[in-house]
């Protein structure tokens, strides 16, 4: 039988019943059993030891969890998240471990009327299943939640299939979500490939959950049990699994799950987070410049004016690149976003001479036997020779950092965090004027300083070096295209996106687009040879789907739900990349941008490299087709 546990509540005010407030969610008892604080006082303490698994980017909800294992949630106010945290002061955040009575949240009671909402507040613990009668107590006030009645208790387990049948009339977002939770017992976090973060991997029925219609596969990686349901489609998934249990909806594991993962994840982790974000961007941009080269290859004239125009559209996103990369690292960080767009603004200021031309002016100056000094004197290096600043004890080189990747993702890591170490000691009264201050005062004194030259060394050498071994003909691509879809099992495949954005803000071209794009398609074409040799019509129909997503440049679903599984059909897709790809070198293939491969990476290079494009597709897809189809045998 399970024990009954009481529970201080976590705000002042008047104790209410769940089932009295106007909520149907929490009032139905969906989302936990427990209780409704009325005319909160606008301060939410811990109720017990324990740590904060949940805490929403808007204040207004939190999840905790206590050290014997209450998971409990807090939603202050009904529909408070449409204020997006306007009168919420959070005073915690998600991953500390708390103690009883410490002070979590300050809310304002008067602004959420003024807004037009109710402060009532449920209190409720979210694995109520493993608990009997919840008892929530307040200064002499307590209200009990009784457990369900035993008689239903003693039903006995439902036959698994029966219960799936049972969801069987359902929508299939929440048909597939009810499925897998029955199926994986426990989790604490899911993100948007439906990635679960399992307490009890003995809990999980594989099988059962492959055998779900809808679902295309599943996996373990980087620490996390992830499902494929394929685009778009989990989107619906995982807002139906946060509504069956909503501590997911936070990042009550992900600390837990990055902890876990090797230095080559996490590194790769981070630099998704921070160039995910403006891929789409620069995919538009690489689109247009598509367009444009292949209107013009037909030889169509355009007035200059209009011309400049188009490139308005096509160079502005590379020409204050470094303000994207500042912005996106300062919100994966935590720090202030139009701060870092400001800061970036300041890498890329149009009075400082473009670090790529200084460098490209510096042989010819150091053959002449000058000095930069001696140089920047000179009308025809106009441009093209730092800005000397004299500190009185010595001379600074400034120059601007167009283009550049590596200074403003390092500046921006260190400003977003000297910012929160501000926030730490300056008074709330002066922080709106003095933290800004200080952030951009001081972070771009270090930009270009210290971090700039040092960071633009770096990325000059390390990209540039990655630059000539894709330029080796025939074994760049080959090397790449065989490996390329390795590395995306293992989770590290976004280091890869600060190297195209490289290539692309440097020679307007990207080669590595082209032989990924071998790699992406040879896997299709394994998967689908799979699929056409598959007997069993429900297998057959489930690997067709899985494998159409490929030859759009999205392999997770083909690699995970057969190619991976059955081994030798992912091995030949590496096959074909291989081949794809030295194909791709030998030719010089390069798309004008990036984020986008197989058939809508078409776009890329409609600038006269259309026709060399669709042959190396047509050569990695008929390795990977070939080798799979003749050499797989698939025992049904």
């Amino acid at each position: 039988m399970a024990k009954d546990i009481r529970i201080s509540s976590p705000l002042n005010g008047k104790l209410v019943p769940l089932n009295s407030i106007n909520d149907p969610v929490f009032a139905s008892g969906a989302m936990g059993r427990g209780v409704a604080v009325q005319d909160p006082k606008g301060k939410v303490y811990a109720p017990f030891d324990g740590e904060i698994t949940v805490f929403f980017p808007t204040g207004h909800a939190i999840g905790l969890k206590s050290d014997d294992g209450i998971e409990l949630l807090i939603h202050v106010g009904m529909d408070t998240v449409k204020m997006n945290g306007e009168g919420f002061t959070p005073k915690a955040e998600a991953g500390d471990k708390i103690k009883r009575g410490q002070l979590l949240l300050e809310f304002s009671p008067e602004a959420i009327k003024k807004a037009g909402y109710e402060t009532t507040t449920p209190v409720v613990v979210t694995n109520h299943a493993d608990f009997g009668d919840i008892t929530v107590e307040l200064d002499g006030q307590e209200v009990t939640a009784k457990a369900p009645a035993e008689e239903a208790a003693a039903a006995g387990p439902v036959d698994d299939d029966d219960v799936i049948k049972s969801f069987a009339g359902l929508p299939d977002a929440e048909r597939v979500a009810k499925s897998i939770m029955h199926y994986v017992g426990t989790a604490e976090h899911c993100a948007t490939r439906l990635r679960l973060i399992v307490n009890d991997k003995t809990k999980i029925q594989e099988k059962k959950i492959e055998n779900i219609e809808g679902v295309k596969g599943q996996f373990f990686a980087a620490q996390q049990y992830q499902i494929i349901c394929g685009t778009g489609f989990v989107d619906k998934v995982t807002e139906e699994f946060i509504k069956l249990k909503p501590s997911l909806a936070g990042g009550g594991g992900k600390e837990a799950a990055y902890a876990e993962m090797s230095l080559m994840q996490k590194i790769s982790r981070t630099l998704g987070d921070v160039f995910v974000p403006i891929i789409p961007v620069l995919v538009a941009t690489g689109l247009f410049m598509g367009c444009r080269g292949a209107i013009l290859s037909m030889g169509s004239e355009w007035d200059p004016n209009f011309l400049l125009m188009t490139q308005v559209l096509t160079d502005t996103a590379f020409a204050f690149l470094p303000a994207l990369v500042c912005w996106s690292t300062m919100n994966k960080f935590g720090g202030t976003a139009v701060i870092g767009i400001v800061l970036g603004l300041m890498l890329v200021f149009p009075g400082l001479p473009n670090a790529y031309v200084v460098g490209g002016a510096a042989a010819e100056i150091a053959e002449k036997g000058l000095t930069w000094v001696e140089a920047s004197a000179l009308p025809e290096y106009a441009g093209k020779t730092p800005i000397p600043l004299d500190l009185g004890f010595v001379t600074i080189p400034l120059v601007g950092y167009q283009g550049s990747v590596l200074p403003a993702l390092v500046l921006g890591i260190f400003a977003a965090k000297f910012q929160q170490f501000l926030k730490t000691f300056i008074p709330d009264m002066i922080d709106l004027i003095v933290t800004p201050f200080l952030t951009l005062t001081v972070s771009m004194a270090l930009g270009f300083l210290v971090v700039g030259p040092i960071m633009h060394g770096l990325e000059s050498l390390v990209f540039g070096a990655v630059q000539q071994f894709l330029t080796i003909p025939v074994v760049g691509g080959l090397i790449i295209g065989g490996l390329q879809q390795v590395i995306v099992i293992f989770g590290v495949h976004h280091v890869f996106s600060a190297l195209e954005i490289y290539l692309l803000s440097t020679q307007g071209s990207d080669p590595f687009n082209a032989i990924i794009t071998c790699a992406t398609i040879a896997q299709g074409g394994a998967a689908l040879a799979v699929s056409l040799k598959t007997q069993d019509p429900r297998k057959r129909a489930l690997y067709i789907s899985s494998t159409v997503p490929a030859f759009l440049g999205i392999t997770e679903p083909a690699i995970f739900g057969i190619n991976l599984r059955l081994m030798k059909p992912f091995m030949f897709g590496c096959v074909g990349g291989a081949a794809g790809g030295a194909v791709s070198s030998f030719l010089g293939l390069a798309g004008t941008g990036m984020g986008i491969t197989v058939l809508p990476g078409m776009l890329l290079y409609m600038n006269g490299q259309i026709l060399q494009y669709i042959i190396v597709n047509i050569i990695a897809f008929a390795v990977g087709f070939a080798l799979t189809y003749t050499l797989f045998k698939h025992d049904e």
